[in-house]
């Protein structure tokens, strides 16, 4: 094996590390801890229990709205090099036996961008889980809406705010963890409607990015502004959990969740027999 090929640079530090120490840090560097892009399944297999992982099907037939030239070829090389059908892997999973629709956005995947079939993939998580009376849980890594689409791309921000919104009204549970980055359209609709967000370090999170603003306004921004440190200090997130640290952290809220509503359900119990 070429040497070479099996050491890559962290993006924060400079630092070289091997493909392993990558693999045994969960793509987190161990000198600067910078918080590198991670893969799909590889994210997946560090949450949920082993061999508990369902994929769930959605097949959307592939359409090119606007005849955008190469984009079939792009799509079809990055299903081949992601092993993905598209921008988003979803399905039910298992963490620390407890059970969820767990869906997580691949940045591999054209920078995770939201056109109709990533929309119809997050409309169908938050449908299954509503049926099956499950807690969802996103991973948001997402440049924005898909060019290629459209106005198409830009539809799946209220399809998908809708179907939050009626998730949310029967009851369910929506955790949002906020990844690098998360922006444009994805970052304006579902990935903040969570009931509790969550986000990694130095995660880049907001609508358009600090130099788009920048030039807009005409004005310096504060100091780490639209960073995932920066958004907790102004309550637009909840809490800022480091990778090795998002099953436990994920564990503790379904079991809290789990306990709510059993007390509730003992509740109604409890009510409905003093009616009697």
């Amino acid at each position: 094996m070429d040497e070479k090929k099996d050491v890559t640079v962290c993006s924060g530090c400079k630092a070289e590390l091997t493909v392993s120490e990558m693999m045994e840090y969960l793509c987190v560097c161990p000198h600067c801890g910078k918080h590198l892009k991670i893969s799909a399944r590889r994210r997946v297999k560090s949450i949920v229990d082993p061999g508990s992982f369902r994929k769930l099907k959605c097949e959307v037939p592939f359409l090119n709205p606007l005849d955008y030239p190469g984009y079939e070829e792009k799509i079809s090389s990055l299903k081949e090099k992601t092993g993905l059908e598209e921008g988003v892997l979803f399905g039910i999973g298992e963490i620390e036996g407890r059970q969820a629709v767990i869906a997580v956005m691949s940045s591999d995947f054209l920078m995770g961008s939201m056109g109709i079939a990533v929309g119809e993939m997050i409309t169908t998580a938050f449908e299954t889980a509503d049926r099956q009376g499950l807690p969802v849980i996103i991973f948001a890594a997402s440049g924005g809406a898909r060019m290629q689409e459209g106005i198409l791309s830009l539809m799946q921000m209220a399809k998908t705010s809708a179907a939050v919104k009626r998730f949310s009204e029967h009851g369910g549970l929506y955790i949002a963890c906020l990844t690098h980055p998360t922006t444009g359209g994805v970052s304006a609709s579902f990935a903040t409607l969570a009931d509790i967000t969550l986000a990694e370090p130095g995660a880049l999170i907001g609508f358009a990015g600090p130099r788009v603003i920048e030039q807009t306004i005409g004005q310096k921004l504060p100091q780490g502004f639209q960073h995932a440190e920066y958004l907790e200090e102004h309550g637009f997130v909840d809490q800022i959990v480091e990778r090795k640290d998002m099953r436990e952290v994920l564990s503790r809220i379904l079991k809290l969740h789990d306990r709510q509503k059993k007390e509730k359900k003992n509740l109604l119990d409890y009510l409905r027999i003093g009616r009697k």
